[in-house]
Formats: structure tokens, C-alpha cells, sequence
């Protein structure tokens, strides 16, 4: 009889294992990642000084151990006092009201003196420039669409400095150095190397948009921060948590890790106070700007992965199981409910009041319905809070009218239309107009990133999503969740009027996958010195073109005021006019 059964040898060797996922995804790109020990896979350590690092600056290897230790620290300061210095740079400059700080510098101001934002004239700003000594806070309340926190920190401020355009921007540009050092350490934690760190920070301080933002009155930049912060908090919680295993793990006789199942599935990881403090900083995100809720989701979303991840090196058959029962809880408790109560705490003033807009809802329905009504049992502030926070949301999503500088999300990647918060064209020889020139000048501060950083990073992005996919790492997949939850959200909304500016949130991730890539350039571990060689100079004459391109775009992003062919020239597209 013959057998009908497959010949046990088609397309694969009799006896040979079907071919891994990871081998049919060779020709796609995918290589398999160098095995090391499970320790360095769990918490893998910092690049260390190359041997030959010593003998290029005549340095002992201790000494070049030593400067690398204080490099740690000292070259973020470095670039953060940079970034400082460019951006506290004649920040008073210009002395104008300028686009939407006509609702945030006022509103702030009104938030630190009465603990609720006033309904203000429409002609007032003029007043508050020529002295804002003069001009009194408007008892009655006023209608506002977004929660107080970034306010709040507009008006620390003018709190100190004065109800001037430099008070209310000052911690706005506060903000914005922060962010600048946060990302050099965020990038040295996530590539384990200082440099790349550094580099990262770099290419943020010079980014058009985060600079024009920082010495803008806004809350985007303020939301920037806070979502930033959010990111390192659990950045350093996943080091911390996949710490915890390693010392829980077992070791054999010489000394090397191995996985444990037991371990890896059932060890509780206990009080994480970074991941409490990412959620704090989700709340304050959220109670600057609503669309910091889909940022929580998403980094709720990631941490748990994390934690997957951790438990499946360490050894766990049922990864997601195991995460499900000792990870899940402590994680959305640690997030979720702290976040809820830091954004109800940052309403406290409009709460201690009686004046602020939509304070008395509760009580006058109450009135109006004879006696309590089904959820009177809630305090009256809570209703009356949930009641404005649903009128604001109709605001928002019926957010229809048209404006200039408008822009769909997905020419936001490429610059496809800029927001121009400022522009006055002065006479030969008057407000800094040289006068020799034969036309009037041009003065603007345009809300644009860099273009050569930006347009790097559509190519860094699709690298991002290249290796997280094919090369499965990890670091490229924490870089994509935070560019897709501060960009995806708007293209849902895209009947709403959206501004290119609101893309301000995932700049520092948009910064560190152009860094990525550029450590893609200069080649891994192990490298000839050839490539190295190449990958350093293509490297450093795109790290240098990006930096020039900020210079060269330095007049529009502070409001100096140039010729108009100058002017006319650095308008690349036509839709930046």
C-alpha cells in the first residue's frame, strides 16, 4: 500500500526543527540579538571607556573612569545651562501680548491673586503692558476650557517677576531647561550611554518649536514636561523592578543567574515609588491639558509590557499570568486613582471659592428642584465640577471654526504649516530696522521646529518602527509609544480646529529617535575602525547641519527683526507664510 503521509523531508532536512519566527524574519532585517548572561539582559550596565580612550587624551585609566562617572551628571548640566541660556536670552522680548497668552498670562495671574480665573475686558492687554499696576482682576468669573495646572505655573511666575511678559513666561522657560536635562538623562538611561544622552538633550534644546515654545506663555509646553517626567519616572522604575528580580534569582556555582519560574512568577515586587510618581506626574499632565489622558493610557499600557518582558527573562512560563496576578493591580492603583486625585487636587482654589464659573451649579439645581436630587448625596462642589467639566468637553469636540494657521496632523511631521504667534513689519530705522535697507523689515516669532531635525526624524521614525518590529527592541518600542500617544489622539479630532504646536508633547521622543538612528550611524560594538570612521562623519555633519539650521532660523524663532528678502528666504514652503 502506499502511504499517503508527507515525506518527512520538504523544504527542511528529515529530523531538522521547522526554521524559528525569528530566522523566517532574516530577510526582512531581523537579527537575532547576541546572547549575554541574564543579568545584563535583565539590567543591562552603561558603556564603559574604551582602553583606547585613556591613551587618545594622554589620560590614566582611572582618571578617564573618573571622568566618565562625573560626565553622568555633568554633561547634562552642560547642555541644560545651554539650553538655558539661549532660552532665557531677552525673554521679555518681545513686549507683546502674543497669540493665546491673551487667555493663559491673564487667567494665571487672576488663579494666584483669587484662586479662580475672572472674566477679563477684551481691550485690557494693552493696559497690563503700558502697567499692569493699574489694572485690577475682574471678580467676575470667567468661562475657561482647561484645567489649571499649567496656569498655575504661568502665575508662580508673576508671582515672582511681576504681571509683565517676562513673569508670566518665566516658568514656562523654567520648564523648558528641565525638560532639556531630563531628556540627556531619559536618553542615558535608555541607550546606557552618556553620550547618546547628551546628544539627545542636544538636539531638543536646539529644536525650533520646544525653544519658541518655552518663551511662549502657552500649557503645551507645560504638558511637555509633565508627560516627560512621567516617561523617566517609569523608565526608572523598570530598572528598578527588573533589579529586584535579578537579586531574587538564583545563581549556580559559578556565580552566573539562571531563571527560575517559581521566582520570575511569583515574586511581588512590593512598593514602587517611581511608578507613584509617574502617576502623579500623568495627573499633573492631564490637569494641564486633557489630551494627557491618552498619554496615561498609553504609558499604563507600556509599563505593564515592561513588566512582561521582566518576568518573561527572568525565567516565567506564563509571563502575562503572572503579571495579571501580582503587576496588574499595584499598577493601575499606582497610576489611575493617584492621577484622578492630583487632578481634582489642582482645582483646590476654584473648590475653596464661591465665585469661581459654574461654583454654585450644584446648589442652584438643588434649589430649583425643591430639595435633593438623585445625587445630592455628593458634595456640591464634586457635582458641580463634573457638571463644567461636561460642558467643556462639548466645547471642545464642537471646537469647529476655522482659524489661519490650522493645520491636519499629518503635516505636522513635515512642517506643513507653522503658527505664527507674532508679527510686526517696522520702518527703515525704527524698533531695530537697519536703515539702510530698501524695504521694511519683518519681526516674527514663528512656532516651527527645525526643519532638518524634523524632517531627520520621519526617517528616524520609520528606523524606530523598523527595529522595534523586526529587532524587537525594546528601547524603539518605548520611543514609538511616546511619539504615537502625543500624536495619534488628534487624527481622531481632525473636524476640530488643531494647531502644529500641540505636537510640542512628543518633540523629546521625536529627539530620541533621531538619536537612535544617529547611533545606528556610528555603528555598534565591535565595529572596524572604517566604519566607525564613516559613521561618525555622516553622523557628526547631520548632528552639525541641525544645528546651523536652528542658527540660521534663530530671527523667527525670537522676533528680531530682519530685512524682508531675509525674511522671504527663510520661508522654505509656501504654507509657512
Amino acid at each position: 500500500m502506499t502511504s499517503t503521509a508527507p515525506h518527512p523531508q520538504q523544504g527542511q532536512d528529515a529530523g531538522q526543527d521547522p526554521p524559528s519566527w525569528q530566522q523566517r524574519l532574516r530577510r526582512f532585517g531581523y537579527a537575532a540579538p547576541a546572547r549575554t548572561g541574564l543579568r545584563e539582559r535583565l539590567v543591562p550596565p552603561y558603556v564603559k571607556p574604551s582602553a583606547g580612550a585613556a591613551s587618545l587624551f594622554g589620560l590614566s585609566r582611572g582618571a578617564v573612569q573618573r571622568l566618565a562617572r562625573w560626565a553622568a551628571w555633568g554633561g547634562p548640566l552642560l547642555v541644560a545651562l545651554v539650553a538655558g541660556l539661549l532660552r532665557f536670552w531677552h525673554l521679555g522680548r518681545p513686549k507683546a501680548v502674543i497669540f493665546d497668552e491673551t487667555y493663559y498670562a491673564k487667567d494665571a495671574w487672576a488663579l494666584i491673586k483669587q484662586g479662580y480665573e475672572g472674566s477679563w475686558p477684551k481691550d485690557v492687554d494693552k493696559a497690563i503692558l503700558a502697567n499692569p499696576d493699574a489694572v485690577t482682576v475682574p471678580v467676575e468669573p470667567g468661562y475657561v476650557v482647561h484645567p489649571p495646572v499649567g496656569k498655575w505655573v504661568i502665575g508662580l511666575g508673576e508671582q515672582i517677576w511681576g504681571f509683565t511678559p517676562f513673569g508670566w513666561r518665566f516658568m514656562v522657560a523654567v520648564l523648558g531647561t528641565l525638560s532639556v536635562l531630563m531628556l540627556c538623562r531619559i536618553g542615558r538611561r535608555l541607550f546606557r550611554s552618556t553620550f547618546l544622552g547628551c546628544l539627545a538633550g542636544t538636539l531638543l534644546a536646539v529644536d525650533g518649536l520646544h525653544f519658541v515654545m518655552s518663551r511662549t506663555a502657552l500649557l503645551d509646553l507645560v504638558l511637555m514636561f509633565f508627560v516627560l517626567g512621567a516617561f523617566g519616572c517609569l523608565l526608572i522604575d523598570r530598572d528598578w523592578a527588573r533589579r529586584r528580580l535579578a537579586a531574587a534569582l538564583p545563581e549556580d556555582d559559578e556565580g552566573v543567574l539562571r531563571p527560575d519560574a517559581a521566582v520570575a512568577e511569583g515574586l511581588r515586587l512590593g512598593w514602587r515609588p517611581w511608578r507613584l510618581a509617574a502617576g502623579v506626574m500623568l495627573g499633573l499632565a492631564f490637569a494641564t491639558k486633557w489630551n494627557g489622558l491618552y498619554i496615561m493610557a498609553a504609558f499604563g499600557l507600556l509599563t505593564v509590557l515592561w513588566d512582561v518582558g521582566a518576568r518573561r527573562t527572568a525565567g516565567a512560563v506564563r509571563p502575562y499570568a503572572a503579571v495579571l496576578r501580582r503587576d496588574l493591580v499595584p499598577a493601575f492603583v499606582s497610576v489611575v486613582p493617584v492621577a484622578v486625585v492630583t487632578y481634582i487636587a489642582s482645582w483646590t482654589g476654584w473648590i475653596a471659592s464661591d465665585k469661581g464659573y459654574f461654583r454654585g451649579w450644584a446648589a442652584e439645581q438643588d434649589k430649583a428642584a425643591g430639595g435633593g436630587g438623585l445625587w445630592s448625596w455628593l458634595p456640591d462642589w464634586l457635582r458641580s465640577l463634573w457638571h463644567y467639566e461636561t460642558e467643556v468637553y462639548q466645547f471642545h469636540v464642537n471646537l469647529t471654526s476655522g482659524h489661519t494657521y490650522q493645520s491636519n496632523p499629518w503635516s505636522w511631521i513635515v512642517l506643513g504649516r507653522p503658527v505664527s504667534y507674532f508679527y510686526e513689519d517696522p520702518a527703515p530705522g525704527k524698533d531695530g530696522c537697519p536703515a539702510d535697507v530698501t524695504e521694511k523689515c519683518a519681526r516674527e516669532v514663528l512656532a516651527l521646529g527645525t526643519p532638518l531635525l524634523w524632517w531627520a526624524a520621519c526617517f528616524a521614525v520609520l528606523y524606530v518602527l523598523w527595529r522595534w518590529f523586526f529587532r524587537r527592541d525594546w528601547r524603539a518600542g518605548a520611543i514609538a509609544c511616546g511619539i504615537a500617544a502625543g500624536w495619534l489622539p488628534w487624527f481622531f479630532y481632525q473636524e476640530r480646529t488643531i494647531f502644529l504646536f500641540y505636537a510640542v508633547v512628543f518633540v523629546p521622543f521625536l529627539c530620541l529617535a533621531v538619536t537612535m538612528m544617529i547611533g545606528a550611524l556610528l555603528g555598534p560594538p565591535g565595529s572596524t575602525e572604517r566604519r566607525r570612521t564613516i559613521g561618525a562623519v555622516g553622523a557628526g555633519v547631520l548632528v552639525l547641519l541641525i544645528i546651523w539650521n536652528f542658527i540660521y532660523f534663530w530671527p523667527l524663532y525670537t522676533g528680531e527683526p530682519i530685512p524682508m528678502e531675509s525674511w522671504r528666504n527663510r520661508m522654505w514652503l509656501d504654507t509657512w507664510v
